[in-house]
């Protein structure tokens, strides 16, 4: 079995302003995996890809969000189509509905979904003709090939919409309530207006209402000087991580904190500026333009568009270690998800897609 991994290893201590210059390619070689087991708890990490990966589903168009059910479903968002399709546990990719009122144009469409903690709605983010909105449809079914999705009941409206940075992540975080990724669509003042829905990470019920505890007074704003987020994740302390893109000079990962300002469009990258959260990790825009983020076995997994390559990085006290992998092999990376018996699951962002099965391992001592 072979695993196909870039050279390329980074480690950066947190808030330090530079990152290492890497003197091998990311494309460099393919390494052999050992034979048999490796001698490390796999729940605990840190793992790594390993081997060819098994093809799921071939033929889709633009996906762009992953959610999966417990019976081993996997519900895709197309981005302009507007449809949610379902993968079944053999392979078969069936049409579960259309989401109406939506309006694709450059990079808005039907962008994140996420399955409800209860498993009784779908959440999805969607481009309108008027704004950005996250609404809720019942599921019903059987089971793999039977599910339904009811009539979207709007939950949160009213965020700013454009042809870019539309943010669009939404996931349930470990403390029950909903988090929305929103993009400064193109104008960067809206990133540091605590009253514009732009440019920020936003926590709301399971219905949009204001929870108790967050940061400003009657605000679904949890973050803000955001400029196009399309990441977030929980490790298993309940830390919250968010990968965003940059504009000219970096890329971050960032570790997100209630309450605090991430800087744009005033800083970009790792600033020293007291007024500002650092990012824990920048890359180059043409390493990463970053999208999904998965935390799975003590593992950060992260989704690289223009970088054309799956980032692997482990957190250690004080320090991230990023190992490029796949670089250039599967073109556009646009989501990763947890999949059945230590996988993950990839999307490719190409224009004809398929989603990717990868098994983990342990990365050797």
């Amino acid at each position: 079995m072979k695993k196909l991994r870039g050279k390329a290893v980074l480690s950066v201590a947190l808030g330090t302003a530079i990152a290492l210059t890497v003197g091998v390619s990311a494309n460099a070689g393919v390494a052999t995996a050992p034979v048999g087991p490796r001698p490390m708890d796999l729940a605990n990490g840190p793992v790594e890809p390993v081997g060819s990966p098994t093809v799921i589903a071939t033929g889709l168009k633009l996906p762009w969000s992953m959610t999966r059910l417990n019976s081993g479903s996997v519900f895709v968002s197309e981005r302009d189509t507007a449809l949610i399709k379902e993968i079944e546990p053999d392979g078969t990719v069936r049409t579960v509905r259309t989401v109406p009122n939506v309006r694709p144009a450059g990079e808005g469409g039907l962008l994140g979904i996420t399955l409800s903690p209860a498993h009784k709605y779908i959440y999805a983010y969607t481009t309108t003709s008027t704004d950005n909105r996250v609404v809720r449809m019942s599921l019903t079914g059987r089971g793999p090939g039977n599910y339904k999705l009811g009539t979207p009941t709007t939950v949160f409206s009213g965020i700013k919409k454009g042809t870019i940075h539309n943010g669009g992540r939404i996931k349930f975080g470990p403390d029950g309530y909903l988090y929305i990724t929103a993009g400064d669509t193109g104008t960067r003042t809206y990133a540091q207006s605590l009253t514009t829905k732009a440019g920020k990470i936003f926590r709301v019920t399971s219905t949009g209402r204001v929870p108790a505890g967050n940061p400003f007074p009657r605000s679904p704003v949890w973050s803000l000087g955001h400029r196009n987020p399309q990441g977030i994740t929980w490790d298993g302390s309940g830390t919250m991580w968010e990968s965003e893109l940059g504009q000219d000079t970096w890329d971050e990962l960032n570790i997100i904190v209630k309450g605090k300002n991430y800087g744009w469009p005033n800083v970009e990258g790792i600033a020293h500026n007291a007024k500002y959260k650092d990012p824990i990790y920048q890359w180059q825009p043409s390493e990463a333009s970053p999208s999904g983020l998965l935390w799975s076995h003590g593992t950060l997994f992260m989704a690289a568009l223009r970088g054309q390559r799956l980032w692997v990085m482990q957190p250690s006290g004080s320090t991230v270690t990023a190992t490029a992998y796949f670089t250039g092999t599967y073109g556009r990376i646009r989501d990763v998800i947890n999949g059945p018996n230590n996988t993950i699951l990839v999307a490719t962002s190409n224009g004809t897609d398929r989603i990717l099965q990868f098994t983990l391992a342990p990365v050797a001592p």
